[in-house]
């Protein structure tokens, strides 16, 4: 009987040890994993954007037709979820403050087919330009690491690089830029303080 007991004990005293080590091992393996990516932004401070890209129709398109606006260029693919939440919010932003030279421009990371195909569903009311490899290539010719979709560049009326957002364009971003945009226009700030008040987005 006493033997049966010190088995137990020591049984007892085997699994206690082996759930502890079970359990650092694992907050180890846990602790070395690496952090799963999140939705950031990132700021470039001293280069003017522009590159060419086919639009829906197969025209060549340059960013700089659209010189004299504030520009957003938002890299996006049809099988993108998030990217596709973000178009009604685009949409309604160019209806809202297109006539105060504000201009929404669509990057397609995508095949043309599926692009029109999705335009006829999408009736975008800003430019789309397409470019699969072109379109990642135009990005990072500017500087900017694409890491991921959705992404969007904000740029000055003069072409000049405001800032980067990596990840899903919601509201009050498009609040934040409209303001600068807006601030930009009366003259109250310049391309540094426009940067810097994008720098929290």
């Amino acid at each position: 009987m006493k033997k049966n007991i010190a088995i137990a004990f020591v049984l007892v005293g085997l699994l206690i040890s082996g759930i502890a080590t079970y359990r650092l091992q694992s907050q180890s393996q846990q602790e070395n994993l690496p952090p799963e990516p999140v939705a950031e932004s990132t700021a470039v401070t001293d280069s003017n954007i522009d590159f060419a890209l086919p639009d829906l129709d197969g025209n060549m398109r340059q960013l700089s037709e659209w010189n004299g606006k504030g520009r957003l260029v938002n890299f996006w693919a049809t099988w993108c979820a998030p990217c596709r939440r973000e178009i009604p919010l685009l949409k309604k932003t160019q209806e809202a403050h297109g006539a105060d030279g504000i201009q929404v421009i669509g990057i397609a990371v995508d095949f043309p087919d599926q692009v029109i195909a999705y335009a006829e569903e999408a009736q975008f009311n800003y430019p789309i330009l397409v470019g699969q490899e072109d379109a990642m290539a135009a990005a990072e010719a500017s500087g900017i690491d694409f890491i991921g979709m959705p992404f969007t560049m904000v740029l000055a009326p003069n072409g000049e690089l405001l800032k980067t957002h990596i990840g899903e364009i919601v509201e009050v971003h498009i609040e934040s830029i409209v303001a600068v945009f807006k601030d930009l226009k009366a003259g109250k700030i310049d391309i540094e303080a426009a940067r810097a008040a994008l720098e929290t987005i």
